[in-house]
This record gives structure tokens, C-alpha cells and sequence, in this order.
């Protein structure tokens, strides 16, 4: 595995052996079956349990059973997840940071004992419902809205690009109160309600292992208890994103790290003009090149863990972390596939698969130019989103 700088000797013998569980998790449930399923554009629920039954969900959390890991073993969870299949990571991701975190953070405890084991198990699935058809670099213009129906609300409109939508028991619905003229809260609406539908969507080229939908909402009914007692306006779902992007941040390094492993071995073990393809000054560039961007990315989401471990962690640095490594895993998986030739455009090796996840991954929760205009507003202090 590639770790040139030795970091992960500095890790706690807890840290690596969530490392460890990951690793073999992925090498035993993902990597045997990911090119099919990426194939075939379908999500092995299988896994939703199996994770469960390792504690993948939200494990820094304190609630309940939940391990209360460090946040750097979450952020090798996610490594290790996502050097399988971007959409492994996105679905634990989802459950966890998405779903979870916020009713820990600002659910009752009625809402968190209701949702929070099943979704530690992974007998329940959650998904999180921001992004709209019309609206999704600036989601506080949403058209989704609550009305006020005596002793609960009436839910109406449509959530798009919904990460595990096809197959949640529960979507965390972010909507405007008062018909549209109030703040904006989080509802937890059970997808068997009636008036809610959560198609799947189809003729994805990216995260084709992903279950992705939307959530349809027609005058759902929900009760006062479905409400997120604990926060309004956009400071809900912006510190729930700032939690997955966190999340993504370590993610892209295992994917851009997977890349360069298969490229490696290609390298040393291909023969070409009477020896390894690995012994040309080319592909030792690349090489060379891909493991130096990896270890920055690596220094960068450890500097994160740290900054959150002391609870002085700020969005804009997420987002630079984010940003940089979700590029920095696109442009290495395109290089990996171009040292495995015409192979690299099969699902025998994962550098392409990895290359077409990096296109969502480099869009969603928050798209690179829009990462880039939130470090300039940090940097000068100007907003260019006004």
C-alpha cells in the first residue's frame, strides 16, 4: 500500500484496526463483485447490513452502542470504503453523516431512539433530501415547503440526486415552513407515508454502483415529531454537508491511492521492447507524479482529523480539503488509465470505473467551482455569491 511518508505509523493501534476491518471488508464483500454491479448499474443491498454489523455508521458518535471513534479512524474508514467503489463510501457516508449525525445533533430523543439503531444496524436506511430539480448550487431558494395542517405539516416537492432514496426507510427533508415564507427545518419522513415516492434514476455513466433517486413529495402528511427540534435555516443542512465532505475528503484519497496501485502493478509486471512497461522515464514520471499528489492529499486530510478532533475544524477548510483531493483523485485515475492502455477501459481494473465516480464526486456536495468561490470569500472577504 502506498504510504511514502510513513504515516500510517503514527495512527493508534485502534485507528489501524478500523483501518484493518475496512481494508478486509472491502477486499472480501466489494472488490470480487464491484465491476458487475458497476456494470449493471445496481447497489448490492447485502452490504447495507454487513457494514452495520462493523459499526461503519456514524462511528464517532457517542449515542447509545455507537463506538465513539476518533475522527481520523473515520476518516480511514472512509479511505478504505472508497478505494473499493465511490458508491461503498457514499451510501455509509449518507447513513451516517447525513442522516445520523444530524438527529444526534438536533433530533429529540424520541426521533433518535426511533431512528438511531436500526440505522446503526443497517436495518433502516436513511437518505438526505437537499438538492432539488432547479436548485442545487444554491438550495436556500428551495421550492420544497411545509404547511402548517393542525397538530403537523403538509410536505410538498421534489428532492433530485438523492443518494440511497430507491432503497431508505427514512428521508431527512429539507423543506420551508409557513408555505414557503418561513425558515427553512428538517423533517424525518418515513418513504412509506403516503404521497412520497422515490424513484430510481437511470442512465447514470458515473457512480453506477450508487442507488440514486429522487424523493417525490405530494401533501405528505407528518406529524410535529418529525420536525428537527434543534436547528433552522441553512445552518442544518450546511453543517450536515460540512460532516460528509469531511468524510469525502479522506474518501478520494483511497480511490486516487487504488489507482495508483493498479498502475504500479501494471507498470512492473507489463513487458514491453524486452522488459517492464515501469522502466521508462514516462511512466516513471507518472508515477512519481500520482504518488506525490496522493501523500499532499493524505498531509491534508490528516491535518483536517486533527483541526476536528480539537473541535477548531471551519467549513472553508473542508473545503479546500474536498476541492483538492477530489481533483487530485480524478486526475489520478485518468492517469493511471492511460498507463494501462486499451485493459484500463475494462472493469478488470479500476482506474476507469474510479475516473467515472471521480466526475460525481467532483459535483456533488458542493461542486469544485463552488468549493473554489467559498476559499476566495474566505481568502479576501468578498462574496461572489451576492
Amino acid at each position: 500500500m502506498l504510504d511514502y511518508l510513513a504515516l500510517d505509523d503514527d495512527y493508534t493501534a485502534a485507528e489501524r484496526q478500523v483501518r484493518d476491518a475496512a481494508r478486509e471488508f472491502v477486499d472480501r464483500e466489494v472488490t470480487p463483485g464491484v465491476g458487475d454491479w458497476f456494470e449493471d448499474g445496481r447497489f448490492p443491498e447485502r452490504l447495507v447490513g454487513a457494514m452495520g454489523d462493523l459499526d461503519f455508521y456514524a462511528p464517532t458518535l457517542s449515542w447509545g452502542d455507537l463506538p465513539n471513534l476518533s475522527e481520523t479512524a473515520y476518516g480511514l474508514l472512509m479511505r478504505e470504503l472508497e478505494a473499493g467503489d465511490s458508491a461503498v463510501r457514499s451510501m455509509a457516508s449518507v447513513q451516517g453523516a447525513l442522516v445520523m449525525w444530524p438527529i444526534v445533533e438536533y433530533g429529540s430523543e424520541a426521533q433518535r431512539e426511533r431512528w438511531l439503531p436500526g440505522l446503526a444496524s443497517g436495518d433502516l436506511v436513511g437518505c438526505f433530501g437537499l438538492t432539488e430539480p432547479d436548485h442545487g448550487s444554491d438550495p436556500a431558494n428551495m421550492e420544497t415547503i411545509a404547511e402548517r395542517d393542525g397538530d403537523g405539516y403538509r410536505l410538498s416537492g421534489t428532492k433530485t440526486w438523492i443518494t440511497n432514496a430507491p432503497i431508505a426507510d427514512v428521508a431527512l427533508v429539507w423543506a420551508k415552513v409557513d408555505g414557503g415564507d418561513g425558515p427553512i427545518r428538517g423533517f424525518l419522513v418515513d418513504t412509506d407515508a403516503g404521497g412520497v415516492e422515490t424513484p430510481e434514476i437511470d442512465g447514470k455513466l458515473s457512480m453506477r454502483a450508487s442507488s440514486t433517486g429522487q424523493v417525490v413529495l405530494d401533501d405528505v402528511r407528518v406529524p410535529e415529531d418529525a420536525v428537527l427540534p434543534g436547528v433552522e435555516g441553512m445552518k442544518g443542512p450546511l453543517s450536515c454537508l460540512t460532516q460528509a465532505r469531511y468524510g469525502i475528503a479522506w474518501g478520494a484519497v483511497g480511490a486516487a491511492r487504488d489507482c495508483f496501485e493498479v498502475a504500479h502493478e501494471y507498470a512492473t509486471d507489463r513487458e514491453q521492447f524486452g522488459g517492464p512497461i515501469g522502466r521508462f522515464q514516462l511512466q516513471q514520471e507518472k508515477l512519481a507524479e500520482m504518488a506525490t499528489q496522493i501523500t499532499t492529499a493524505q498531509l491534508l486530510a490528516d491535518r483536517l482529523a486533527e483541526l476536528k478532533e480539537r473541535g477548531e475544524l471551519r467549513p472553508q477548510q473542508v473545503s479546500m480539503a474536498k476541492r483538492n483531493n477530489v481533483r487530485t483523485a480524478r486526475d489520478v485515475a485518468r492517469t493511471a488509465r492511460e498507463m494501462l492502455g486499451a485493459n484500463g477501459i475494462t472493469t478488470d481494473y479500476s482506474p476507469m470505473r474510479h475516473a467515472a465516480n471521480m466526475e460525481t464526486v467532483y459535483t456533488y456536495e458542493g461542486t469544485h467551482d463552488i468549493h473554489t468561490l467559498i476559499l476566495g470569500e474566505d481568502l479576501t472577504g468578498l462574496s461572489a455569491f451576492e
